[in-house]
């Protein structure tokens, strides 16, 4: 087995490698031409081996790569292609909302699929995504991850800034064994929130260690507004922890300013990358893909 890693997710890739027993690793020739165009080229020939790709498509440049990518494999002669998307761009848009609108995750899944022979994400916006695939398709979680990491820290209770999170932050908890509760969230815009406790928590949270846990931080309002609300009833330390950190424009400083500690996992380049889902996207590829 090859692995090779796009420009979005290289360091990823390689960690994905050697969880893989050192598997053979490479990154892609990439340059411009002088009208803009991407060229892309693999290095030696797959013939009767499986590829592995391992590319994020957070941007329309990190898609395309990943189609050269595909293509570039195929024609060496890749016995299988299996296509790894860290963080999977478009997928917020998994049903159609207005007519004329294009049902974003599945046209993204058809364009995947031209290439790959099975697929691996992780934690997609819905399941709806997965179900557009008509391949094998597998979701990683990045819950074990952040439980990797929290597990050395001193932490006391896990938070979801809202009901729509609740799985998570109880899978997280299990795992952790550590009491848990959701915040009430009343969306006013694409940016602001308003956060509320309806309910008291099941334990006192004066004094102690919070962790706020999320799947995606992208502009951080959710995060900032969770942590000034927290402080307020007497919280003592403050982290937020996610899967895929966008962090866009100034949210990861507007998070750093009021929290202790901000912890995400490698699907994305970011400041606040600790934690890797390498181990647990090669599980899949073990177990479920090349068994």
């Amino acid at each position: 087995m090859h692995v090779i890693g796009g420009s979005a997710s290289t360091s990823l890739a390689e960690r994905v490698s050697r969880e893989l027993g050192n598997a053979p690793f490479a990154i892609p020739f990439l340059k411009r031409f002088p009208d803009g165009e991407m060229y892309l080229r693999v290095g030696g020939r797959f013939e009767g081996d499986d590829v592995v790709l391992v590319q994020s498509t957070r941007t329309d440049q990190d898609l395309i790569e990943l189609m050269l990518l595909g293509d570039a494999v195929r024609e060496a002669g890749a016995r299988r292609t299996i296509v790894v998307i860290p963080y999977f761009g478009y997928a917020r848009q998994d049903r159609l909302f207005f007519p004329g609108e294009p049902v974003s995750a599945r046209a993204i899944t058809r364009m995947v699929e031209m290439n790959a022979d099975a697929v691996i994400t992780v934690d997609l916006h819905s399941a709806q995504t997965l179900a557009h695939f008509t391949k094998p398709a597998f979701e990683a979680s990045g819950i074990p991850a952040i439980a990797r990491l929290l597990r050395e820290r001193p932490i006391d209770i896990l938070v979801s800034p809202d009901r729509g999170g609740v799985d998570r932050v109880r899978r997280m908890a299990e795992l952790l064994e550590k009491p848990w509760f959701a915040l009430d969230k009343h969306r006013i815009d694409a940016e602001h929130v308003e956060l509320s406790l309806t309910a008291e928590p099941p334990v006192s949270i004066h004094g102690k260690h919070l962790v706020l846990v999320d799947d995606v931080i992208t502009t951080g309002g959710t995060i900032v507004e969770a942590a000034k609300l927290l402080k307020s009833r007497g919280a003592g330390a403050i982290s937020a922890a996610c899967t895929h950190g966008l962090f866009l424009r100034d949210a990861f400083e507007r998070i750093k300013a009021v929290t202790d500690e901000v912890y995400s996992t490698d699907t994305l380049g970011n400041p606040a990358e600790k934690a890797s889902v390498a181990p647990d996207i090669a599980g899949i590829l073990r177990r479920q893909v090349t068994s």
